[in-house]
């Protein structure tokens, strides 16, 4: 089964030579989008494998277009196809992301929702898949995790971490936040201490810097990631 390319792509091919590097790119983009493997595209317009990866992160073939790559390539050649794991993941990001936009926007005047948006907004990890909240305010950790359980997982587990500094007691430390955030049996994981003499801090916190963290929070972090830009549309303009 050959692919049928439009001939306005055939003459931005042509024009290779003269086109912008971003012209390169949406081309590129363009003939992933038919469905091209990565050697199908090589044979119009010469861009490295590497690049085409790159590029192709934007475009998620169909099934149908999957299962004509494998027609056309045979069962062994797999250059240039997503693996389907992949492809269902990113479809599920999607998903999740649209599911939590909607959501998002009917709870906009719900000041508990917000505020724990907001909170981690403001506070929290943005690192991809880790939802935490680091504090020294036990306040602020007790609304985290009463919000993760109120919007995302009323079954949500947690695991704890300490930043301390030399000479805290690191025991007494973990006595104080598993009893302050009124969660006696969750783990703590390995702690941080600061050695004496690396900063110019006078009042250090007897009990250090806590941090809570979700576990099993890939799919949690994808949702507050879009309900952070949802508020912030709402909100952050005024």
């Amino acid at each position: 089964m050959t692919i049928e390319i439009p001939s306005e792509l055939n003459l931005k091919a042509a024009d290779w030579g003269n086109l912008h590097r971003w012209e390169r790119k949406q081309l590129g983009l363009a003939l992933r989008r038919c469905g091209l493997t990565y050697s199908e595209i090589q044979n119009i317009i010469p861009v490295p494998t590497s690049t085409l990866s790159v590029w192709s992160r934007e475009v998620a073939l169909s099934q149908d277009q999957l299962d004509a790559i494998r027609h056309r390539t045979g069962p062994q050649n797999f250059r240039g196809i997503p693996r389907d794991t992949q492809w269902r993941r990113r479809s599920e990001i999607l998903e999740i992301r649209r599911t939590a936009r909607d959501f998002a926007n009917i709870h906009l005047d719900d000041a508990r929702f917000v505020g724990g948006v907001v909170l981690y907004w403001g506070e929290g990890s943005k690192t991809r898949n880790h939802l935490d909240v680091t504090n020294t305010d036990p306040a602020a950790l007790r609304y985290f995790i009463a919000w993760v359980r109120a919007y995302l997982d009323v079954n949500a587990v947690f695991k704890l971490g300490l930043h301390l500094h030399a000479g805290n007691d690191e025991a007494a430390a973990k006595q104080y936040w598993s009893t302050a955030l009124n969660l006696p049996s969750v783990p703590f994981g390995k702690t941080y201490i600061k050695s004496a003499g690396t900063g110019h801090r006078k009042n250090q916190l007897p009990h250090g810097v806590c941090r809570v963290r979700t576990l099993r929070a890939s799919n949690h972090w994808n949702t507050v990631m879009e309900w952070i830009e949802v508020v912030a549309a709402r909100f952050g303009s005024r």
